[in-house]
């Protein structure tokens, strides 16, 4: 039964996916797709320097490939500059943006971590210095002053600011379940700041484990062991997302199964709060195994 739910995926295009990348898309599909729901996918390539189109194009191809496709059409960042800089106008007209001289070099030398995490909290040098050039920031409240700070809107080379995208994007397209590592955490209260001024609707935030490597590292798209060039060329995509499900607790033991088989298996209850370990091998001995001709 189909239901309002929306889920999405929303990947940068920067390189071959990885296997943690895979976890965090099988996640998000899974749960839009338990509760009848749909799953848009959203290429976040406002970052020229780093993104390329043949990367979102294999990306694309990697998902189809994984028995995860995607309803409706893609969403492109880059497409979209229009819509950003008639939001990022609203809040100009507010007084909320003011722009920013400040390096990083600057914010490491007159800036204390953040006590819980260790980030670097805005102290609001600039705020009221009526600067005309620079980074362009936005005011927050005074319950996220401390936290959190006067954070980036649009960068200083032009570029948009993830925070202000994604916020604006989630909520033209009618999002209503995010779904994503443990590491974006910090990001909810500014996005939902951005929620609350733009007048949108927020989504339910929902936060899965990191995969990591044995020395408690997330994985990144420098492991190129585990990246998706690598994988399809030694496993069927059964088999990956078998292996996934059976290290995220889906399933009790490993065997190989589509994505679509795991739909009746899929909870929330049975992920682990803590990040996932993996080994140099990344998939056991007894993965690749099967019957069927890996594709590349």
């Amino acid at each position: 039964m189909k239901t309002n739910i929306t889920g999405r995926f929303a990947p940068s295009p920067t390189g071959r996916m990885h296997l943690g990348n895979v976890m965090c898309a099988l996640i998000s599909w899974l749960d839009a797709k338990s509760q009848g729901g749909r799953w848009l996918l959203r290429i976040e390539d406002i970052d020229t320097q780093r993104c390329r189109r043949d990367y979102a194009l294999q990306l694309m191809d990697d998902l189809q490939w994984l028995g995860l496709p995607w309803d409706g059409d893609v969403v492109w960042q880059s497409e979209r500059n229009d819509i950003y800089q008639k939001h990022l106008d609203y809040l100009t007209g507010l007084g909320l943006t003011y722009y920013c001289k400040c390096t990083r070099n600057d914010l490491m030398a007159s800036s204390a971590p953040h006590e819980a995490d260790g980030r670097i909290v805005y102290p609001g040098t600039c705020r009221d210095k009526g600067f005309t050039e620079g980074a362009l920031r936005i005011r927050v409240p005074e319950e996220l002053e401390k936290t959190h700070g006067d954070f980036i809107v649009r960068r200083r080379d032009g570029a948009w600011a993830y925070q202000l995208a994604v916020v604006i994007d989630d909520a033209l397209m009618g999002i209503t379940r995010v779904v994503r590592g443990r590491d974006l955490l910090t990001s909810v209260p500014q996005q939902e700041f951005l929620y609350d001024v733009f007048g949108f609707r927020k989504p339910v935030f929902m936060h899965h484990p990191l995969l990591c490597n044995m020395a408690g590292q997330r994985l990144c798209k420098r492991d190129k062991s585990m990246d998706l060039g690598i994988l399809r060329k030694k496993y069927l995509p059964e088999e990956i997302i078998g292996y996934l499900a059976y290290k995220t607790g889906l399933i009790k033991e490993y065997e190989a199964l589509g994505a679509a088989e795991l739909l009746n298996a899929f909870s929330w209850s049975r992920i682990p709060d803590e990040d996932i370990m993996i080994n140099g091998e990344c998939l056991p001995a007894s993965v690749g195994q099967s019957s069927g001709n890996p594709s590349s």
